[in-house]
């Protein structure tokens, strides 16, 4: 029989039926329909999700289930509020490509040694997002939700400046390039928006003029993309090893190594989906960068999602030298294996 699902929507929760899947919803103190605290329902209970390993990949995967685009942030401890009674899931690895939380991997549901003040949470990108052949979390094509439709957008006027709010709004840095000519895929179905001209400073792609919703006149031939700079990436070695650079102001730039450790290399490698951090090389291990050194002082807990959300002493600001580039030596990809069936009542 063909899935069926039932969205129903009460006090900014979201809830998803589906058969053979995991019901979830996002809830806690400052949640909203895409973004909240994740608890999943199993044996007639709600429960949370313990933030182990918790990532960009496995908010995804929730991200996409709800119907709100794709994640930008995988917050964890305790975030939206710690939550009560169970918690069902521990140790959630998903590659991003899942259609439920549960065929990711998992410790079990209800085991785990963890406390609420663990719990796992999600910020989606809500009615954009990034599809179609040969996409990333920073690349794609650019699709929008609207009256319950996901649709693309025809490249009827398509530049820069539209891409760039495109690229800001997911939380992907700025734009490179703007593709058009159905680069990531031809999609099917509905063409939402046309005729976009954006200033480049709009928060989001729907505050730019367009044509009028379902307005235009192309096939999905027309099809627009966006490549993104994303915001970190490791240089002079490896995809997952090397020195760390990010991505501010139109330009990229190093990491002093002062007060570098394991807890800030966690968070890139996580970010980069590389796995764990094994190492912290300071004094450019890998080589001194060029331009602009943009972060020093870096403090994380080791529990967020990006490095921008670290302590640090201001973009730009230091008084470091070319020989302190911090770098990484990640444990590489995480492995994701095969997956769990799904679970049914």
């Amino acid at each position: 029989m063909a899935l069926q699902q039932l969205v129903c929507r009460f006090n900014l929760m979201i809830l998803l039926f589906c058969k053979g899947t995991l019901t979830i919803r996002l809830t806690g103190s400052g949640s909203t329909r895409c973004s909240g605290r994740v608890e999943v329902y199993h044996n007639n209970s709600w429960g949370t999700v313990c933030d182990d390993g918790w990532g960009l990949n496995d908010a995804d995967v929730v991200c996409r289930q709800l119907n709100c685009g794709t994640a930008l942030k995988a917050p964890r401890s305790a975030h939206f509020g710690a939550g009560t009674g169970q918690i069902w899931l521990d140790h959630v690895t998903c590659s991003g490509n899942e259609s439920s939380l549960t065929e990711c991997q998992h410790s079990g549901f209800g085991s785990n040694t963890c406390e609420h003040g663990q719990d796992a949470a999600v910020i989606c990108s809500d009615l954009i997002r990034l599809a179609g052949s040969g996409s990333t979390r920073c690349s794609g094509r650019v699709e929008i939700f609207h009256n319950n439709i996901w649709g693309t957008v025809s490249d009827y006027n398509w530049n820069l400046n539209d891409a760039e709010v495109v690229c800001r709004q997911l939380n992907c840095g700025s734009a490179l390039k703007n593709p058009e000519f159905g680069r990531f895929g031809a999609a099917t179905g509905q063409i939402w928006l046309s005729a976009v001209t954006c200033s480049g400073n709009e928060g989001s792609l729907t505050e730019c003029q367009h044509s009028g919703w379902g307005n235009n006149y192309y096939g999905h031939y027309y099809d627009v993309g966006v490549i993104c700079s994303g915001m970190i990436r490791l240089a002079g070695s490896t995809r997952c090893s090397g020195r760390v650079e990010v991505y501010h102001n139109k330009s990229w730039g190093t990491v002093c190594d002062d007060g570098w450790d394991l807890n800030d290399a966690e968070v890139v490698c996580r970010e980069l989906n590389c796995g764990s951090a094994q190492e912290v090389p300071t004094s450019a291990h890998f080589g001194a960068g060029t331009g602009q050194r943009w972060l020093d002082h870096v403090t994380c807990s080791g529990n967020e999602s990006s490095l921008t959300e670290c302590q640090h002493s201001g973009f730009g600001s230091n008084t470091c030298e070319r020989g302190q580039d911090a770098a990484v030596i990640c444990s590489g990809e995480r492995d994701v294996g095969s997956s769990n069936e799904c679970v049914t009542w």
